[in-house]
């Protein structure tokens, strides 16, 4: 099993920054695929980043390219999504996953743990 704790939702007008952060707990963090989803209401949840363990390869969904970046800080069992240039759009619950296939896919299915999920909130 593997636990993993979001935190650093919240409130900011459009074009703002916010950073989450997701720590993880309960398995080797070097050998999770890590990964970002979110969902707004009445809609399906949607990826937005993911790192995989096995090559350090980082993809994003094409609505967050060259505005959001994912990281990890192994002495932290942490992953970082900082989120830049923000838009209305982008409000939604985000949510953290780990899974151990490995390359990460983009599919919710594709990861085995999730946390609770954090708000975040963009106004315009």
């Amino acid at each position: 099993q593997v636990q993993l704790v979001e935190s650093g939702g919240g409130s900011v007008q459009a074009g703002g920054s916010l950073r989450l952060s997701c720590v993880a707990s309960g398995r080797p963090f070097r050998r999770l695929n890590m990964g970002w989803f979110r969902q707004a209401p009445e809609k399906e949840r949607e990826f937005v980043a993911a790192r995989s363990w096995g090559t350090g390869l980082t993809t994003y969904a094409e609505s967050v390219k060259g505005r959001f970046t994912i990281s990890r800080e192994i002495g932290k069992n942490t992953v970082y999504l900082q989120m830049n240039s923000l838009k209305p759009e982008d409000t939604a619950v985000y949510y953290c996953a780990a899974g151990t296939k490995s390359p990460a896919g983009d599919s919710p299915r594709d990861f085995d743990f999730w946390g609770q999920g954090t708000q975040v909130t963009v106004s315009s």
